[in-house]
């Protein structure tokens, strides 16, 4: 899913964003607004992982 889709449905997905990743406040995720390298940034920040692995994580979430 490319980020213009992130974007588009992430009122739908915000929800989803903080089950998934409950270390992200209700404020990170207003701020991100759906853009995946934000989404990226918070998730490296909260749980200490690579780029990688959190773009990884928001890849496959992303698909679900």
């Amino acid at each position: 899913m490319n980020s213009d889709t992130l974007e588009g449905n992430w009122k739908e997905m915000k929800g989803k964003a903080q089950q998934k990743w409950g270390k992200l406040t209700d404020d990170d995720l207003d701020q991100i607004e759906g853009r995946k390298t934000e989404l990226v940034g918070k998730i490296q920040q909260a749980y200490g992982k690579s780029k990688e692995e959190a773009e990884k994580e928001v890849d496959e979430f992303s698909r679900n």
